[in-house]
């Protein structure tokens, strides 16, 4: 089973549709108890970094989503989903994330349309990703986003995308894969990453 975190942010239900859509059994929960032992996780998220973190605390989530990353088990981070595992986020000042990954959640420079709104294209730095088979260099996939990560650690950047700058747009560390796009949005690829993730 996989478990969708439900924090009052983000596609809920658009990423429970996607992952049933791909055979997989997903529910909606923010029952810590049902989270931590969770075969499967997903974290999505829509909105404002200190927010999503603020909500996390409330619902005393950061516990059982912690505990269920250091398990080994396949967990799946979604647009501020990605953003919530680093360090800290610039957004609105200084926010404090899970700090799962090490690194900082940035605007994009001065100049940019924001949010980058859209679909782009991905250049694959780690053709071994397991999400990722069956996906071309260069596939597009559904971007909506003001801000985006930068690891201090190269080596999990699983995918980059360029608007204006060249960004990790998919991460990968062991059993934790997280994606500044959204795949529920992406059409047949975006599902093949999901059916990928499912047949973990």
């Amino acid at each position: 089973m996989i478990a969708v975190v439900d924090y009052e942010r983000g596609n809920l239900r658009s990423v429970q549709k996607a992952l049933e859509c791909v055979g997989a059994q997903a529910v909606v929960t923010r029952d810590p108890k049902l989270i931590a032992h969770a075969g499967k996780v997903v974290l999505p998220g829509v909105g404002a970094f200190a927010d999503c973190m603020e909500n996390l605390k409330r619902f005393h989530l950061i516990a059982p989503i912690v505990e269920f990353l250091s398990s080994g088990r396949p967990f799946l981070g979604i647009c501020l989903g990605l953003q919530l595992l680093f360090t800290e986020s610039e957004e609105f000042g200084v926010s404090q994330g899970l700090n799962v990954i090490p690194g900082r959640v940035v605007r994009f420079p001065r100049g940019l349309k924001v949010p980058h709104m859209g679909w782009n294209t991905l250049e694959v730095w780690r053709s071994d990703c397991p999400l990722l088979q069956g996906v071309e260099e260069e596939s597009y996939f559904y971007f909506v986003h003001s801000y985006y990560v930068v690891p201090y650690d190269l080596s999990v950047v699983a995918t980059s995308t360029t608007y204006g700058v060249e960004y990790a747009s998919m991460v990968w560390k062991d059993n934790i894969f997280a994606t500044q796009f959204h795949p529920e949005k992406s059409q047949r690829l975006g599902l093949k990453i999901l059916k990928n993730f499912a047949c973990l």
